[in-house]
Order: C-alpha cells, then structure tokens, then sequence
C-alpha cells in the first residue's frame, strides 16, 4: 500500500484535526498505533509541524468523514496522475570498495559478450575508466590472472534495463546484430550442460 508523504507529520495534524481512530490513522501512515498514541499524548513528534493531507491532495475531507462515522473503516489515499520524479544520478558513480574488485571482471564480461559496445559506453555503465578497459583488453591489468568474465547485472555494477538499453543503442552503430542478451546466457549454460555430460 502507498503511504502519503511526510507519514509523521500527516499522522500528527490527523490526530489534531479529526476523530479518527489510533488504528485508522497508524494503518493510513503505515505506523505503529502505539506511536500514533504517543503523539496524541505529546510524547512522540512534538516538534512536527501537521501536514494537511486534505490540502495536498493525499486525501478527500469525504473519506476523512466517511471513516470517522465507521471505526473499521480504512482510509484510501487519493491516486494522482502527476508524474513520479525519477531519481537520476549526477557526477561520477560511486562503486563500494568491496565492488571494485569485481569491475575487470564485469569489464571482461562486456567485453567478450557485447564487443559492440564502445569504451565510452563501457564507463558509463560500470563507472570506470578507459585505462582500466585498455588493460583487461590487452591483458596487461594487474590481477590479470584472476580475471573471470561475470555479468555485471550479478555483481551489482548495473542494471539489467540500463545494460539492454546501451546494448540496443550500440548495435545499430557498429552494425552488429547479434541474439539478445538472455539468448546468449542461455546459449552458454547449454554449452556448460553438454561439457558436463
């Protein structure tokens, strides 16, 4: 279920502001109705400022009325059309320690599946450097021996959606049309199943 924004301060002008039910407005801001007792009491969220949910369009003063003449009643949040934000990255990305480690291998990974991906595009995926993809290219990369081509999508370098759409946008460039990226795990445990047998 949605909970509405700024949870808190919406319980809090709830409890000031109507006759709803300690359960009602903990099950509305997804709290704990002990705490929604504690505000009411003082104890919790004394310095919150209430934010009218009616005001900002969370809720309908209709379903605040229709809940207060029924105890068992659940208040609904009101669905909106406007536009999600989508949270985008700005600058360099930056990697935990504990993943750097695993950057040439997802480099090698790239590298032997999607060859048609420019070094460019390869940075910006993973968030390395084009010194970096020159070294696990040639070989010449410090740990070379301990390099073992792994998804980045596994190890948490990249997403799968932002992997197909760079795959996608570098295909029709290089002029390369190859299967899919599914396809080509999918060919590889093959190959693994009949090297086993």
């Amino acid at each position: 279920m949605a909970l509405p924004l700024m949870p808190k301060a919406t319980a809090v002008w709830l409890v000031e502001n109507t006759a709803l039910s300690f359960e009602q407005i903990a099950d509305f801001c997804g709290l704990h109705p002990l705490e929604i007792q504690a505000i009411a009491d003082g104890e919790v969220a004394s310095g919150i400022v209430g934010l009218d949910p009616v005001g900002n369009g969370q809720l309908g003063r209709s379903e605040i009325e229709r809940c207060e003449a029924d105890p068992d009643g659940r208040l609904k949040l009101n669905i909106t059309d406007y536009p999600q934000p989508r949270a985008k990255q700005k600058g360099a990305r930056y990697t935990p320690v504990s993943k750097r480690q695993d950057r040439p291998d997802a480099i090698s990974w790239i590298l032997k599946h999607h060859p048609e991906l420019s070094d460019a595009q390869i940075c910006k995926l993973i968030g390395t450097t084009k010194p970096t993809i020159q070294s696990v290219r040639e070989k010449t990369h410090w740990n070379a021996a301990n390099i073992k081509p792994r998804n980045p999508v596994t190890l948490g370098l990249c997403t799968e959606p932002d992997l197909e759409k760079t795959v996608a946008l570098a295909r029709p460039r290089s002029g390369v049309m190859t299967a899919p990226i599914e396809a080509v795990e999918t060919v590889e445990t093959v190959e693994t199943e009949e090297h086993a047998e």
